[in-house]
């Protein structure tokens, strides 16, 4: 695993040298403040990337971790892409690495996006997946509250079906019991897995494969 600066200033953390791609986008905040590793991507990484050696997963870390600079993180995800110049690319974005993927998913390396618990504002445009896939994995517990950040599966369900309207084909499926994310990091920098984060994981490798083998 090394982490490599991209020519945006963002940096990605690389593991497996697979001929495919999978660049992983991380979720955002109100507050525009220094981008971070995602808790959930890198469990998932460590856990998956071993079995995985068809695919080279590209972790980003924002230069800004905020959905008003969401034109920052799409740069950033292309930079990415580029960098990682995978014969052939599939986006893992959560929460808002959903909108993050879908606006970088016109690049034509990109085959399609598998979005965590995806933020899909009903305003973003999502024409960029017509003729790829889109598949949506969410937690069926995931909403919103005060001070807990999260995506109502209803949200990412209609972006869902305007992506097929749009052209795309995919998959949406829900967690029983499952939350915003399958992971947090604890305040000493550990990674504390949340309710149902084997499930995920199990969907996510599933989906990981299909790419791998395609």
């Amino acid at each position: 695993m090394g982490i490599e600066q991209l020519a945006t200033g963002a940096a990605m953390r690389v593991t497996g040298d697979g001929a495919r791609a999978v660049v992983c986008v991380n979720g955002g905040q109100a507050h525009e403040v220094p981008g971070t590793w995602s808790a959930t991507l890198e469990w998932l990484v460590k856990r998956l990337a071993p079995e995985l050696h068809g695919l080279r997963f590209g972790e980003v870390r924002y230069r800004v971790k905020s959905w008003k600079r969401l034109d920052l993180c799409i740069d950033d995800a292309r930079a990415a892409i580029e960098r990682l110049d995978g014969e052939r690319t599939l986006l893992l974005g959560f929460s808002m690495g959903g909108a993050v993927s879908i606006a970088a998913a016109d690049e034509p390396q990109v085959e399609g996006v598998l979005g965590l618990g995806p933020w899909i504002p009903d305003r973003l445009d999502v024409s960029t997946l017509r003729g790829k896939r889109l598949d949506i994995i969410h937690g069926a517990l995931d909403r919103w509250l005060p001070g807990v950040p999260g995506v109502s599966p209803s949200s990412s369900r209609r972006g869902f079906d305007r992506a097929l309207a749009a052209g795309a084909q995919g998959s949406y499926t829900t967690i029983p019991g499952a939350v915003h994310g399958l992971a947090v990091r604890s305040p000493g920098g550990g990674i504390v897995r949340l309710p149902r984060a084997h499930r995920w994981s199990e969907l996510v490798g599933h989906a990981l494969r299909r790419f791998e083998n395609a």
